[in-house]
């Protein structure tokens, strides 16, 4: 993969050129063509769309609904299975605030998922199981993946939803998801499925995973913030009752009485973000442009060239494939000093508390990878890490010099 030609496709780069970004986790940056195909709807057609019965309202809602056409596509959904919404956190509201869930249902989740996927649920007064971390698996083996025995015990016949990450926010470990999918099933449990992670690093098929639904956010696949998506099997949509009400969602209404529209309109209540929808289309163009095999080979050999140097620095423990902590550093005083030699990674507990507080830990810094990563991105976060070390006395500068040829690029910086 030709990473200067890819790092030429974001703008973000041309402003900051030596920045070492590793916090797509948060937010991938932006493409250029997210941004062109966003400027265009502005500029030359932004009118609302569906009921407009000009021209350029009638290029917006073809644009809008080309959209969705070129997401189903993406992740195999028919078109009537995508609901824009938000983003990931909306759509896991809307499903808590929507599904039926009784007095005596149980609700299965994980140890280390993010406050979206926790927090909605909690507000539904039923009781929450978690699946368990493979304990032995966690500090500096580049794993810490679900125990699917866990979720086997856990999964009853009064489990009415199971709802995960495909890969952990904090860990960056890849959940089992058709074991975790089959205990569910044989228990008629929905499955619900946070993509937030997942969707930016291999290819989706909602049909081959079978889940009931799927969410995920625009903005970690390269595209704008505030557009994500919630796909849900047509018949689960249909049974579904919608969470918000007003225009557009409607068939008809009386002043005493109102009935929904048809699919996907049903969930879509309002004026939608149709230039985000449209640039999350561009930005699933672009990445289909790279191709899924050149993408998971890029990003796995990061990830293994990652792990190994990390792994090579004393008094650093590794937690999962991307988070770790340094002895007597605070994972805050990590990220300042790194950003100030043009790292950016995220310090804390990254929207995962109750993970935190399981594992025994305050919180991490996290260096999580996109398709503009390099080995040499790497190498400085590790010149970095080893200056802190310095800086707080617990490395030698000078064996710094011994550890890196970029020594003097530190020194410049610092």
């Amino acid at each position: 993969m030709d990473i200067a030609k890819i790092r030429s496709e974001f703008p973000l780069f041309k402003t900051n050129p030596n920045l070492v970004y590793l916090d797509s986790a948060a937010t991938a940056l932006t493409q250029q063509g997210v941004i062109d195909a966003m400027h265009e709807y502005y500029a030359e057609y932004g009118a609302n769309i569906h009921r407009g019965l000009y021209n350029i309202s009638a290029k917006a809602t073809e644009k809008y609904e080309e959209a969705r056409d070129i997401i189903a596509e993406f992740i195999n959904a028919q078109r009537e299975e995508v609901i824009f919404t938000s983003g990931t956190t909306a759509a896991l509201n809307m499903l808590a605030t929507s599904l039926d869930i009784q007095k005596g249902d149980n609700i299965v989740l994980t140890r280390s998922e993010h406050h979206a996927n926790l927090v909605p649920w909690q507000q539904l007064g039923v009781e929450l199981r978690f699946i368990e971390l493979e304990k032995s698996e966690i500090r500096n083996q580049g794993l810490g993946t679900l125990d699917v025995e866990s979720a086997r015990e856990l999964i009853d016949q009064n489990t009415k939803i199971v709802s995960f990450a495909s890969v952990s926010n904090v860990l960056g470990t890849r959940a089992p998801i058709k074991e975790i999918i089959s205990s569910a099933k044989e228990v008629n449990a929905i499955t619900i499925i946070d993509h937030a992670q997942g969707v930016v690093h291999a290819s989706t098929d909602v049909n081959e995973l079978d889940c009931a639904f799927l969410v995920f956010s625009g903005h970690k696949l390269y595209g704008p913030t505030g557009i994500g998506i919630l796909y849900g099997k047509k018949d689960r949509l249909e049974a579904m009752q919608p969470s918000t009400f007003g225009g557009d969602m409607i068939e008809e209404v009386t002043y005493e009485k109102s009935t929904w529209a048809v699919l996907p309109n049903k969930f879509e209540a309002g004026t939608p973000n149709i230039a985000g929808a449209i640039g999350l289309a561009a930005g699933i163009k672009f990445v289909e442009s790279i191709g899924w095999d050149e993408i998971v080979k890029h990003e796995a050999d990061l990830s293994d060239y990652l792990h190994q140097e990390l792994s090579k620095i004393d008094g650093l423990q590794i937690y999962g494939k991307t988070s770790f902590t340094v002895n007597d550093i605070h994972p805050h005083d990590m990220a300042e000093i790194l950003n100030s030699v043009g790292v950016a990674v995220r310090a804390g507990h990254h929207c995962a508390m109750p993970l935190m507080k399981h594992l025994g830990i305050h919180g991490t810094t996290r260096a999580s990878l996109g398709i503009y990563n390099s080995k040499e991105g790497i190498d400085q976060l590790v010149l970095g890490i080893n200056g802190a070390k310095a800086l707080f006395g617990l490395k030698k500068a000078e064996d710094i010099v011994k550890d890196s040829g970029l020594h003097q690029q530190y020194m410049d910086q610092a």
